[in-house]
């Protein structure tokens, strides 16, 4: 029998372009390719989807990100099948043969947010991971907390600024931003790797921060600061009927005098500090396990997620974001944690792959 096609498809036309990148490397070396084979597919800044070479680059080196080159062909799924082809300029467009399943380890806008996992529905094809409607609550913080809320998950203030209303009636938004109290966290409402975030804590900074904010989205959250360790809880959908599980929790730490989780805390090394178990009583990691699932199962999520919490001097928790698509190398938190739980990073990325195929295309 041949074996399954995986088409592991990473980039994108967003400021998440190097962390996609970063994931689809450590995923490209730990899929079996005794059990699979494999397609490295990358999205170019410029839209175009191309085959990925061997001269590739997947890691930072020398402070650099790295991008898809563009070279190559270009490709699609055209709609109502599975069939991969490729079209060269000026050559006949070629059929490489059908995808089984694609692995979209992409982040940010036009990616992890519904777009991606749209055009795969309207193609027919299988996919690692949330379907369009999760994906897209996921990526609105806004909306995320509004789902949360509802689902009766402890939430932080916040206040949404959208376009119009900053345009037009600045003034008023800045009135309840105020409210909220000073410092507050400004970023951008559909962003997925904290570019963009800053921490304000007079007027004037918070004006500077919500324009700095609205050079990734034009849409911008502002959120009280909420005093507390921050530990984070991966999700994992079930074979079957099962319950989805939930990871260890761990504790993450910035280091080298940052004071937030910002793009650099997270993704250059040396900046960001993970502890797993975290060191929590026992009774609130598996109140914080059961809410991270609550958390999965209220936005109808499928394949994995990870929930990110604060947990209070008071012991109190509080839901801070969801993640339906979360950094994916195979040191970041996500994996790590389960790894602490037994599934290390290879035989996750197998239970992905292996969860997208069993399960339906189309409405489930």
């Amino acid at each position: 029998m041949s074996k399954p096609r995986v088409a592991v498809v990473f980039g994108g036309r967003n400021s998440e372009h190097a962390v996609s990148l970063m994931g689809a490397g450590s995923v490209l070396e730990a899929i079996d390719r005794s059990k699979y084979e494999v397609i490295p597919i990358g999205i170019a800044q410029d839209g175009r989807w191309v085959l990925a070479t061997s001269e590739q680059r997947f890691a930072i080196e020398s402070g650099e990100l790295p991008v898809v080159d563009g070279e190559g062909a270009a490709l699609a799924l055209p709609s109502g099948g599975n069939a991969l082809v490729a079209y060269d300029p000026g050559s006949i467009p070629v059929e490489l043969g059908t995808v089984d399943v694609v692995f979209p380890v992409m982040h940010g806008p036009f990616a992890e947010d519904g777009t991606i996992q749209g055009l795969l529905e309207m193609a027919g094809v299988r996919y690692v991971g949330s379907g369009v409607l999760a994906s897209a609550v996921g990526m609105d913080k806004s909306h995320m907390k509004t789902v949360m809320a509802a689902a009766g998950l402890p939430i932080g203030r916040y206040v949404v600024v959208r376009d119009r209303d900053w345009r037009l009636d600045r003034e008023r938004v800045l009135k309840e931003a105020e409210e909220l109290g000073f410092p507050v966290f400004v970023k951008p409402a559909r962003a997925g790797s904290s570019q963009g975030i800053s921490k304000a804590c007079d007027r004037s900074q918070l004006e500077a921060a919500v324009q700095a904010a609205r050079q990734h989205d034009p849409k911008v959250l502002i959120e009280a600061a909420i005093a507390g360790r921050e530990i984070e809880c991966a999700v994992l959908q079930s074979p079957g009927d099962e319950p989805a599980a939930a990871s260890i929790p761990g504790e993450v730490r910035v280091e080298g005098g940052q004071e937030f989780f910002d793009f650099e805390a997270k993704y250059y090394p040396d900046q960001m500090s993970l502890t797993v178990p975290a060191d929590i009583p026992a009774e609130t990691a598996e109140e914080l396990r059961a809410m991270a699932v609550r958390a999965f199962e209220a936005l109808d999520c499928e394949g994995l997620a990870r929930v990110d919490f604060f947990y209070t001097p008071e012991g109190a928790l509080v839901l801070n974001e969801i993640n339906t698509m979360p950094g994916f190398t195979s040191l970041s938190v996500a994996p790590q944690l389960w790894a602490a739980s037994g599934l290390p990073y290879p035989a996750l990325v197998d239970r992905l792959i292996q969860l997208a195929l069993t399960r339906s295309a189309g409405l489930r």
